[in-house]
C-alpha cells in the first residue's frame, strides 16, 4: 500500500510522477502552475477525489456523469444562491445583479424569464446578425498589423460589437462594456479583494444607469424587433419582465457572451497553433469548423466552473453532503472525462458525439449558444481564411481567473 502524502504546490508535478497524494486542493489556494496547465489536477480529482470538499463546507465535483445528473435533477440541486452571495456581497449592486439574472435563479422566475429571453433571441433573429458579423470579422482583419494581440485586436474585439448589435447601443457609446463585463465576472471568484469587490458593484451600478436610460430611448423609439434583441425583450408577448428583470438580464447578456466568446476564440487559435495538423485539416476543410466548435468548447470549456445548491441530504460516491451545501460542478475536468470522451485529451476536430458541458446542461443550458457557436465559425473561419500561416509568439499570458478559462495576451506573427 503506497502510504498517501500531502501534495506539492505542483501538483501536476506529482501526478505526471504517478505518485499517490492526498488531495488538498483549494479553490482559495491555487498551485502556482494551475493557470498554466489544470487538466492534470482535475484528472486526479476525477480518479481519487470525485467528490472533494473545501474549508468552507464545499465540495467540487468532477466526473461527467455527475454533472450532468445534478444539471437534470432540479428538484435536489437548485441554482438560486442567495444564500452564499448574502454574505459575500451584502445588500449591494453585485447581489441585486447575480440574484436576479438568469443563471442563478430556478422555476418558476427561471422559466419564465428564459422563455422571454429564448423568444427574443430566436433562430432567426440570431441568423439576422450573421451578415453583419461577417462584415465586423473582416474589417478587423483588416486593421491587422503583422505582429499582434490575437486577444485584444480579434477574439476580444468581436463578441463586444456583437452584443452591442444586438442591443442597437449607438458605437460611441460601448466603451465602457468589456470593463463592466471583467468587473462584474471578477466578483464571482472564490477569494475577492476588497477592491474587486468595489469594482464589481460599481460596474453594476454604472450599467444598470446606462441601460435604464437606453430603455427610456428605446420606448420612444423602438428598434426593428427583428434585429433588436432589447426592443424584443420589451415589447415580448410571452409576458413583461419587471424594470429590474430587464436590466439585471441586459447585463447578464453582455456578461455571458463577452469573456466566454473571447475565450472560446483565443482558446482555439491557440489549440491550432500547437497542432499544426489539426490547423492544416482545417483550412482544407472549412467544413470541420461545426463539430470542430465544439471540441474547442469541450477541451478548453471557456466557463471552468458551475455551481448547484443541494436541497437535501445526498450521498455521492460515499461522501454524504448535507441540505444546503454548496456544489462546485468542475466543468473543465468533466469535459475531459475518459469515461465519457475517448482519448479526452486529444483534440479531434470531427468527434462525435460530443456531449460536453461547455454550455452547462438541463433546463439551465446556456440561452445564447446558437449566437456563441455562430460567432466562433465565422471569427474562425475568417482569420483562417486570411493568415493560414499565423503562429504564436512568446509571451501568451493566461488569465488569472479559476471560472473562466482564457488568454488575457496572446501574440501572434501574421504572415
Amino acid at each position: 500500500m503506497v502510504m498517501p502524502f500531502v501534495c506539492s504546490k505542483n501538483i501536476a508535478m506529482d501526478v505526471a510522477c504517478g505518485q499517490s497524494f492526498r488531495m488538498d486542493f483549494l479553490l482559495t489556494d491555487l498551485p502556482a502552475d494551475f493557470h498554466a496547465n489544470p487538466y492534470p489536477i482535475y484528472a486526479a480529482l476525477r480518479k481519487q477525489a470525485p467528490v472533494h470538499p473545501q474549508p468552507d463546507g464545499s465540495f467540487i465535483i468532477s466526473r461527467h456523469a455527475d454533472l450532468d445528473m445534478i444539471y437534470r435533477d432540479t428538484t435536489r440541486f437548485i441554482s438560486d444562491k442567495k444564500k452564499v452571495f448574502k454574505p459575500k456581497y451584502g445588500a449591494s449592486p453585485l447581489f441585486e445583479h447575480h440574484t436576479t439574472s438568469l443563471v442563478f435563479n430556478d422555476a418558476p422566475l427561471h422559466t419564465r424569464v428564459r422563455s422571454i429571453m429564448v423568444g427574443a433571441m430566436n433562430p432567426r433573429a440570431i441568423a439576422c446578425m450573421e451578415d453583419g458579423l461577417i462584415r465586423q470579422v473582416d474589417w478587423l482583419l483588416d486593421q491587422m498589423s503583422e505582429q499582434v494581440d490575437l486577444i485584444k485586436s480579434f477574439a476580444g474585439a468581436i463578441p463586444l460589437e456583437v452584443i452591442g448589435n444586438l442591443f442597437n447601443m449607438p458605437h460611441e457609446e460601448r466603451g465602457p462594456l468589456q470593463d463592466w463585463s471583467l468587473a462584474i465576472l471578477g466578483a464571482l471568484e472564490p477569494t475577492l479583494s476588497q477592491q474587486q469587490l468595489d469594482d464589481g458593484n460599481r460596474a453594476v451600478s454604472e450599467f444598470k444607469t446606462y441601460l435604464k436610460d437606453l430603455v427610456f430611448r428605446r420606448a420612444k423609439n423602438p428598434g426593428d424587433p427583428e434585429t433588436d434583441v432589447l426592443t424584443r425583450l420589451m415589447q415580448s408577448e410571452q409576458g413583461q419582465l419587471s424594470e429590474v428583470e430587464l436590466l439585471q438580464n441586459c447585463i447578464f447578456i453582455l456578461n455571458a457572451g463577452h469573456e466566454t466568446t473571447t475565450n472560446l476564440i483565443g482558446n482555439a487559435l491557440a489549440l491550432l497553433d500547437a497542432d499544426p495538423t489539426s490547423k492544416d485539416a482545417l483550412i482544407v476543410n472549412p467544413g470541420l469548423l461545426n463539430t470542430a466548435i465544439d471540441e474547442f468548447l469541450r477541451m478548453e470549456s471557456p466557463n471552468q466552473f458551475g455551481n448547484r445548491l443541494t436541497t437535501e441530504d445526498i450521498s455521492l460516491h460515499g461522501t454524504d453532503i448535507p441540505a444546503g451545501t454548496d456544489l462546485h460542478l468542475c466543468i473543465g475536468a468533466a469535459n475531459r472525462d475518459a469515461e465519457r470522451f475517448e482519448k479526452p485529451d486529444t483534440l479531434q476536430l470531427d468527434r462525435r458525439p460530443n456531449k460536453h458541458l461547455a454550455f452547462a446542461g438541463g433546463a439551465h443550458t446556456c440561452v445564447g449558444l446558437s449566437l456563441a457557436r455562430m460567432e466562433g465559425r465565422i471569427a474562425l473561419g475568417r482569420f483562417l481564411d486570411r493568415f493560414p500561416n499565423y503562429a504564436l509568439m512568446e509571451g501568451a499570458k493566461r488569465g488569472n481567473r479559476i471560472r473562466f478559462r482564457g488568454y488575457a495576451r496572446l501574440p501572434a506573427i501574421l504572415s
